[in-house]
């Protein structure tokens, strides 16, 4: 059983450990994922919540469906998970980490990791 969180929706949070499976290679790109059922009770929640979790890393390129044979992890979705990542990240959290660093006066040097 999942424990969820208030401050995001249920559908979201799966579709993170979702995105977390496949960037830790519990879930290869090319392999085939558990059903929506299976989820389901694995997390104990509504099949229609993880049916909309699916659909929507169906949408993003991330898993595809094969009809009459199930999901399956796309092939380059775990780079496409990290740049999502990224760009949740420096959109979302890095301007709220600046400004909590900001307002108690300290300063961070990043290095590139290139």
């Amino acid at each position: 059983m999942m424990q969820f969180s208030d401050d995001k929706p249920i559908w979201r949070q799966i579709y993170e450990l979702i995105a977390m499976r496949i960037l830790s290679d519990e879930w290869p790109e090319g392999s085939r994922i558990v059903s929506v059922r299976e989820l389901a009770q694995e997390v104990g929640v509504n099949p229609n919540t993880v049916m909309r979790s699916y659909e929507r890393l169906d949408g993003d390129g991330i898993i595809f469906n094969r009809r009459g044979i199930g999901f399956f992890v796309a092939e380059g979705a775990k780079e496409h998970i990290r740049e999502i990542e990224r760009r949740k990240f420096l959109d979302e959290e890095l301007p709220k980490l600046s400004e909590r660093l900001n307002l108690l006066g300290l300063t961070i040097e990043v290095k590139s990791m290139k």
